[in-house]
């Protein structure tokens, strides 16, 4: 369409620069229209920017999604806030996700719009997506339950990202997996079905499927990888968290199964 740089330009603009944010979108909309498919990701400075909009929208999805039962509890600022320790943001940069995060919160936060243009900067990329919505769980389920609200919010993440709701349940089956099993001193303490669910398999496997479902997680989860595909530095620490966890809940299994 016509005029969808310029729509996109200025909406992202807007979100993260308010009123000159929204004159510069606007700018690079329409060198994006004018170049007719020159590609909207080139126009906006590529790598860089996508990295401050995944920073900037997983901030204001999570204040979001805290405000879902009507409030925020300490509960949820606790998890933001461990979020940003986990990134050692400070500065500026702590300063703009706490603003997000309150932008989030807002009644006239429009959280469709906000993930339509995210999906646009991140180009649809599948392990940034997947990444995102398991952010957006754990502030869901920081209080260990999901009421209607949040499961409906979650819901709305998914669709606009591209996710159905069988594939938003196995994430969620999956990250409550993880959550019991990062919990555990001791790997071997955990339990072997939180080991396999973190794995996205069933007990009855085979050897060579539960190898395949590791090394397709650990390539899907691979921080090297993530930072290149446009995930921001400064979440590298959550990327390496969830690949430990990952190896972690695969030694497990081998160990139970007594596999090489």
């Amino acid at each position: 369409m016509r005029f969808s740089g310029k729509f996109f330009g200025f909406v992202i603009g807007y979100m993260f620069g308010r009123f000159f944010g929204a004159l510069l979108g606007l700018w690079l909309g329409h060198l994006y229209d004018k170049r007719a498919g020159g590609g909207f990701s080139q126009v906006i400075g590529q790598a860089k920017n996508r990295q401050r909009i995944f920073f900037n929208t997983t901030f204001a999805v999570m204040g979001h999604v805290a405000k879902a039962s009507g409030r925020v509890t300490e509960t949820d600022i606790r998890i933001a806030t461990m979020l940003m320790d986990q990134m050692r943001l400070s500065g500026e940069a702590r300063r703009e996700a706490q603003q997000a995060f309150r932008d989030g919160k807002d009644a006239d936060f429009d959280l469709r719009i906000s993930l339509q243009a995210f999906r646009a900067v991140t180009m649809g990329r599948q392990e940034l997506l997947q990444m995102f919505i398991e952010i957006q769980i754990q502030t869901a389920l920081s209080d260990g339950e999901l009421d209607a609200a949040e499961h409906a919010i979650l819901m709305t993440v998914a669709q606009e990202l591209g996710y159905g709701r069988a594939q938003l349940d196995e994430l969620l089956k999956r990250w409550q997996a993880e959550y019991r099993f990062h919990q555990t001193s001791n790997g071997n303490k955990t339990s072997i079905t939180d080991a396999y669910n973190l794995l996205g398999i069933n007990s009855n496997v085979s050897d060579q499927e539960v190898k395949r479902a590791y090394r397709k997680l650990m390539n899907e989860h691979h921080p090297d990888k993530l930072v290149a595909k446009g995930l921001p530095p400064e979440m590298m620490e959550i990327a390496k968290t969830k690949a430990q966890d990952i190896q972690a809940a695969y030694d497990r299994v081998k160990s139970e199964r007594g596999m090489r």
